[in-house]
């Protein structure tokens, strides 16, 4: 990614500006019900309108930036990948492919890559931007009210527990999902390749229920992974609704005390609910990142495979229009 460092500047930078942006609507919340409204400023309630507005289209023009510049860099990158995988893979010797199927090879170069490229495009970047938010909300709710912040707060543990809980069993899922896909490809690559040969020797019906089996497994692993996503989510759902009855009940105990006003209470809420946002954000990328890890492995193991016959530093490189012959002389051939 190092040779797209300004593009992805560019969007670290539109990202902070939505971080800001997200803490516009809760300020506006509680200047509108705690002073435009009692007052009956009609004057002071369009300007708030107005410049809700122009936060609204900010946040538009930020989104569509937010979604492009991420995706060019992920494609420019998995582009440069792709082309490093070819190269290398150009470099192996033989026997290299005599050990490793086409099937496994073609998956490395496609699916795995592809996989990368949905952690670059939707996930490296992000991250930051979602990092970022969470800092800046986090300061915000507690500059309004630091009790409130901490009794919102206080479901965190449970949320770091949740992702410790899941991290290793989606790793292992996502890792053996991306195996079975592999095999799913050498087997399709081997057997379309020689197919004259199952049909010859009538092999279609063993040929089919090898497949089924193969086709199973692949099946039980994507739906290992899916299922433990299923339980992740929830239990962010699950905590943002407990962080925010966790606000109501303690400010309904101590609005006096505090000094609440339904303003402040209206815009801390806001403020939980995108507190919390970002952070199912980060359950996903964390889904996805499990995932570019099992590929990423693959991929950079095979990057990493040493060239076993290489090129002598003092060769000399022949220009394509050089003139000459190849001849035998003297070659003989038999069985032994």
């Amino acid at each position: 990614a190092r040779p797209y460092r300004a593009a992805i500047a560019a969007a670290v930078l539109v990202l902070l500006a939505e971080a800001a942006l997200a803490l516009v609507g809760p300020a506006l919340t509680e200047r509108t019900i705690d002073v435009a409204i009692p007052h009956h400023d009609a004057a002071l309630l369009t300007t708030l309108g107005l410049v809700y507005g122009v936060a609204l289209l900010l946040s538009f023009a930020g989104e569509y930036a937010q979604t492009m510049l991420p995706t060019w860099v992920g494609q420019r990158v998995m582009s440069d990948l792709r082309s490093q995988l070819f190269a290398h893979l150009q470099q192996l010797s033989v026997p290299f492919y005599d050990r490793q199927p086409v099937g496994r090879l073609v998956t490395r170069v496609t699916s795995d890559v592809e996989t990368l490229n949905e952690l670059f495009s939707s996930g490296v970047v992000t991250v930051i931007g979602d990092i970022a938010t969470l800092v800046a909300i986090s300061a915000m709710m507690l500059a309004i009210n630091w009790r409130l912040a901490l009794a919102a707060f206080a479901v965190l543990p449970f949320m770091f527990l949740a992702v410790a809980l899941f991290r290793t069993r989606m790793r292992s899922a996502f890792s053996d999902a991306r195996a079975a896909v592999a095999h799913l490809n050498t087997y399709l690559q081997e057997h379309l390749s020689g197919v004259r040969v199952v049909q010859l020797f009538n092999r279609r019906a063993a040929t089919a229920a090898r497949f089924g089996t193969i086709n199973r497994e692949l099946y039980a692993a994507n739906l290992r992974s899916i299922a433990l996503y299923a339980l992740l989510f929830p239990v962010v759902e699950f905590l943002t609704s407990a962080s925010i009855a966790l606000i109501l009940w303690y400010a309904g105990f101590r609005a006096a005390g505090l000094g609440l006003t339904v303003g402040v209470l209206a815009a801390f809420i806001q403020l939980v609910r995108r507190f919390f946002q970002p952070l199912q954000d980060l359950s996903e990328m964390f889904n996805l990142l499990q995932a570019a890890m099992a590929s990423g492995e693959r991929v950079f193991r095979l990057l990493d495979t040493p060239v076993e016959i290489a090129s002598r530093s003092d060769g000399v490189v022949l220009p394509a229009d050089t003139p000459g012959e190849v001849v035998f002389e003297d070659v003989w051939f038999r069985y032994a």
